[in-house]
């Protein structure tokens, strides 16, 4: 017997667990951060890497709420704007990239009869972009993404809304604090993934631990 043995679904966060997303949004960052220093909105800035992809799995909102919580709303939408246009040219320009092996370990799953749901923090035109780019479609059973529920509810809200739509256990796996937060909803267990864009004890409150996207398939 395993924590997981009651599990018949996966719900999979995307950025940083799926999907390597500093390919597509560290440029995609530098080219918003750029706009507002030339309208005055904030200080020229050396970013490091790590600086950047912390607000990966962040909505909209709670990324100016946390990164810039005093900029009009008109630059927060035109900056945000920036963002999602260059990430969405870059996905049709073929440079995103999903992490190795996470082809692989989707097909695993899908084999053994899994149902798969795809849940990420995301607008629709960039899920919609890549569910094309990557023939995500062939995989998941449903998406899910914030825009949907105007950025207003949480990885967590949302399990609860749908948990009951599909059948036995569920298990959420992803990277950030936000998809561990989804395993406390009841019947939902949450796996953390090491190598995607978590910083400190986000993934404390996980079930298992994983470091690479095939060790999902030693634990199902």
């Amino acid at each position: 017997m395993t924590p997981f043995d009651g599990v018949q679904t996966v719900i999979f966060d995307y950025d940083g667990t799926l999907h390597d997303s500093r390919r597509i949004y560290i440029p995609a960052f530098l080219k918003a951060y750029q706009y507002l220093v030339k309208a005055g909105k904030a200080e020229p800035e050396e970013w490091e890497e790590a600086d950047i992809t912390r607000w990966l799995g962040y909505s909209k909102k709670e990324m100016w709420e946390a990164f810039m919580p005093d900029l009009e709303a008109a630059f927060q939408t035109k900056a945000s704007n920036i963002i999602g246009q260059t990430m969405l040219e870059k996905i049709e320009e073929g440079q995103a990239a999903l992490y190795p092996e996470a082809i692989q370990t989707l097909d695993y799953l899908k084999d053994k009869g899994y149902q798969l749901i795809f849940l990420s923090n995301c607008s629709v035109s960039y899920m919609e972009r890549h569910r094309q780019a990557f023939g995500l479609n062939y995989y998941f059973d449903a998406f899910y993404c914030s825009e949907q529920y105007a950025f207003k509810k949480s990885k967590k809200e949302i399990v609860e809304l749908f948990k009951d739509d599909y059948k036995g256990e569920l298990l959420i796996v992803g990277d950030r604090f936000q998809d561990i937060e989804a395993g406390e909803v009841e019947g939902v267990h949450a796996v953390g993934c090491t190598y995607g864009f978590g910083q400190g004890s986000e993934l404390s409150a996980a079930d298992k631990i994983i470091h690479n996207i095939s060790e999902l398939k030693n634990l199902l």
